[in-house]
């Protein structure tokens, strides 16, 4: 039977769902993650691949803003929710929903495609390129101590319910848009899914806890954890588990850090994504008992080259023809003038000579500033062409902070 793919319609949501969540793994969230799941669905950006009345393939998306360099935002397709069923692998179902997906985002004007990847292998050949990476950590609190700046003694923290503390918690999130490239602006109702707390979500821990930092009374920071307390011969060594951690300034952002390290009857401080860039990486007393590792974060794709190297900054000022390859979207192939400086930016087909060439890939990596294009070219994989162009470019896509994704979606 031919496989058909079309757009879900809402009484399919449920085999559409199913499939999603057997491809990774089998195990279903709580039902108050699947209802808020269908919440937040946008049904007529779902892709289901049919065979008969069984869903076989699955690829969606969301109507994101993300911040870029420069301080501004530019509209994004969060891609999600992309599976095939075992049983019909190898039949190029993923490539058509990925072909599908592509033509339906740039159509809706949407000059950037970024996504989580399941397997990185899988998606560098649609053109996406790895942009951020993210930290882990498990610090070993009986052996670390920490450092805390001038001005932290002016911080207040308190207890709070994440419900009630929902407007402080988003109000500190939104402030953190413009300094953070990668991170994205939340649609109606995301905010509660970030503190949806269900006994799935919890894994054994406690409910989702939250602490507020407040200076003269206005909030200007918080801690989303959970505790999993432990014990052994020794006595108590629980575990704090950071879900996310957001500051506006240093001493807020130590004074946070510090609740965290010296949780009563906890050992260890886990954080499973942090921008590599975290200040509290300088106020540790031994960064090896930090275990650090660096992980790959949010993988980018320009679906629009044009638009998407106009929507964003660039930290000098730069005027370089791009010889871009494009097999997936072709649209996207051949040379492009990018002129930006602090004005704004430019990008527009042009029959100018290149300075650099490089695959749409590295330019998804290189976009929100946290690869360069010098590493790339060291990897063989952006060719400088005019003697010096690479160091200029490379300069002018650069930032001063760490792109950062702080959640899935």
């Amino acid at each position: 039977m031919t496989t058909e793919l079309r757009v879900l319609k809402p009484s399919e949501w449920d085999k559409w769902y199913g499939n999603v969540v057997l491809a990774f793994g089998g195990v279903a969230g709580a039902p108050e993650h699947t209802e808020m799941m269908r919440t937040i669905t946008h049904f007529d950006r779902l892709i289901g691949a049919w065979d008969g009345a069984e869903c076989v393939g699955t690829a969606g998306s969301f109507p994101f803003r993300v911040s870029v360099p420069g301080g501004t935002t530019a509209p994004m397709a969060g891609v999600s929710g992309v599976s095939v069923a075992a049983t019909h692998r190898r039949r190029g179902i993923l490539t058509s929903m990925m072909r599908r997906q592509l033509d339906d985002i740039r159509e809706r004007g949407e000059p950037l495609a970024v996504l989580w990847a399941s397997e990185p292998v899988i998606y560098g050949r649609f053109g996406y390129g790895m942009a951020t990476r993210q930290l882990k950590a498990s610090i070993d609190t009986g052996r670390v101590s920490l450092a805390v700046p001038e001005g932290t003694d002016g911080i207040r923290l308190r207890r709070a319910k994440p419900d009630e503390a929902l407007a402080d918690l988003e109000a500190i999130y939104a402030r953190q848009l413009a300094g953070r490239p990668g991170m994205i602006v939340r649609l109606p109702d995301w905010d509660r899914l970030q503190i949806l707390d269900t006994p799935a979500d919890q894994g054994g821990g406690s409910p989702l806890q939250c602490v507020l930092a407040e200076r003269d009374g206005e909030a200007v920071g918080y801690a989303l954890y959970r505790l999993h307390p432990s014990w052994d011969d020794s006595g108590a060594n629980g575990t704090v588990t950071v879900q996310d951690l957001q500051a506006v300034g240093a001493p807020a952002h130590a004074a946070l850090a510090r609740f965290l390290f010296g949780i009563d009857l906890t050992s260890t401080v886990n954080m499973p994504n942090r921008p590599v860039d975290d200040g509290w990486q300088h106020l540790v007393s031994d960064v090896r008992r930090c275990s650090l590792r660096q992980w790959d974060g949010l993988y980018v794709r320009p679906v629009e080259v044009g638009a998407a190297l106009a929507a964003r900054g660039y930290r000098a000022p730069v005027d370089v023809v791009l010889d871009v390859e494009d097999a997936f979207c072709p649209w996207n192939a051949g040379r492009w003038r990018l002129s930006a400086d602090a004005e704004g930016a430019v990008c527009e087909r042009t029959s100018d000579a290149a300075d650099l060439a490089l695959s749409v890939r590295e330019l998804g990596s290189a976009y929100l500033g946290g690869v360069t294009l010098r590493e790339l070219a060291d990897a063989g994989r952006v060719r400088e062409i005019a003697p010096g162009a690479l160091a200029r470019t490379s300069l002018a896509f650069g930032g001063e902070v760490a792109p950062w994704g702080p959640h899935n979606f």
